[in-house]
């Protein structure tokens, strides 16, 4: 799957978050100052290029839908960091965050939780 540029993945994640619109409903959802119609326009059609939106013809209006789901595209990119960043090691990526105190006590608890049922499941 490619990775999307920053505009590229903006966009999305409002396709994700409103499901299907025109590329004015694309701006609204935009923050201040608002990007020119035609340069949304542009991404949106790159973004079809590319196979993650797809669109419906309206007379000249087309209303935009994403094709990749977020989750999926989530899990490609966290598994491409891990690979790239933490040498294909989860335990690496827990490790940074509870040394760089990103992590609270709850969210502890919880990978502890996590990690106990996937070793109670059998999985490696």
């Amino acid at each position: 799957m490619k990775e999307l540029t920053k505009a590229e993945e903006q966009v999305m994640q409002i396709l994700w978050k409103i499901e299907k619109g025109f590329v004015k409903d694309i701006i609204e959802e935009m923050g201040d100052p608002k990007p020119a119609y035609n340069t949304v326009s542009t991404i949106v059609r790159i973004l079809e290029s590319k196979g993650f939106a797809g669109h419906k013809e309206y007379g000249k209006s087309h209303r935009y839908f994403p094709l990749i789901k977020r989750k999926e595209y989530s899990r490609e990119r966290m598994n491409e960091m891990v690979k790239n960043y933490f040498g294909n090691s989860v335990s690496q990526v827990v490790s940074f965050f509870a040394k760089n105190k990103k992590m609270n006590v709850n969210e502890v608890d919880e990978i502890i939780r996590l990690l106990q049922e996937l070793k109670e499941k059998g999985h490696e």
